[in-house]
């Protein structure tokens, strides 16, 4: 059964690994590479467990998300750039409030 947090999880999973790779692509950052892919990976594998009903993936799931978006609230600040901070912040609350939820 896909529930709330399965499916929030495994979206900002995607998204970030996704981030990681487009941020690689257009700049060449390895630090987008390998933290997008490291952490977006970590979620996939968590969304995996919550979807084995492990419930100790759900709120390690939600703390990574949660350090995600003060990552890019902290690189919104620093860079003034809207993008791809704001998307993340964005779509990590709404992340946050079907885990929680």
């Amino acid at each position: 059964m896909f529930t709330p947090e399965l499916i929030a999880t495994v979206f900002y999973g995607i998204l970030t690994l996704a981030g990681g790779v487009i941020g690689y692509l257009k700049s060449q950052s390895k630090i987008s590479l390998i933290s997008g892919g490291v952490s977006g990976l970590v979620l996939l594998i968590l969304a995996a467990m919550i979807n084995l009903g492990l419930s100790w993936a759900t709120p390690i799931a939600a703390t990574i998300i949660l350090l995600l978006i003060v990552v890019f609230i902290i690189r919104w600040f620093k860079t003034k750039k809207l993008i791809p901070a704001l998307p993340m912040i964005f779509f990590g609350v709404v992340s946050l409030v079907f885990i929680l939820s």
